[in-house]
């Protein structure tokens, strides 16, 4: 693994290990700004928690796992992916700046929002991120392409044993016996 992704990985992480740590422990701290997102998402997703705190617990619960596997370079693409589905609707819930009307809240909201939005293309990256070895995908097409290679030299070796053995065999008829 190179340098840059032992370095990387956890410090991307660590801001989803600590603000999860804090959603975890108080929820009643951000659920009146998640209010409404959490509303939103939970009347399309039935499975997530009705209340909003535990819809936020959850949601820190799953940055510090995904953040800790993310550090350590365990599964590290699904975490990244995870962590990004989780920053959207607490950028969303926590960056609303287009509802702010003082002008100075409004641009301190637009630069978190706009950090946020780093974050996810970091992590969008980072789940794109094969650690120098072939993704999955390379790896099918490139299989795909030798069998394809293997059963063209098999054919053309059955065609030029085939016709031998042909020549061979009329050759025989002919012969007496």
């Amino acid at each position: 693994m190179s340098l840059l992704r032992v370095v990387g990985r956890p410090m991307l992480a660590s801001m989803f290990v600590a603000g999860g740590l804090e959603s975890v422990r108080n929820p009643q701290n951000v659920a009146p700004a998640a209010e409404p997102v959490v509303r939103a998402v939970t009347d399309r997703v039935p499975v997530l928690p009705d209340g909003t705190e535990q819809a936020v617990r959850l949601n820190g619960a799953v940055q510090v796992a995904a953040g800790l596997l993310l550090a350590a370079g365990r599964m590290p693409r699904p975490a990244a992916l995870a962590l990004a589905a989780t920053l959207v609707p607490t950028t969303l819930a926590a960056h609303r700046f287009w509802e702010e009307e003082d002008q100075d809240r409004r641009v301190q909201q637009r630069v978190h929002f706009l950090k946020n939005l780093a974050m996810l293309g970091g992590l969008l990256i980072a789940a794109d991120d094969t650690g120098a070895a072939p993704s999955l995908l390379w790896r099918s097409r490139h299989a795909a392409h030798d069998l394809r290679r293997d059963a063209h030299l098999v054919q053309r070796s059955f065609r030029a044993g085939a016709r031998p053995a042909a020549a061979a065999g009329r050759v025989r008829a002919v012969l007496p016996r």
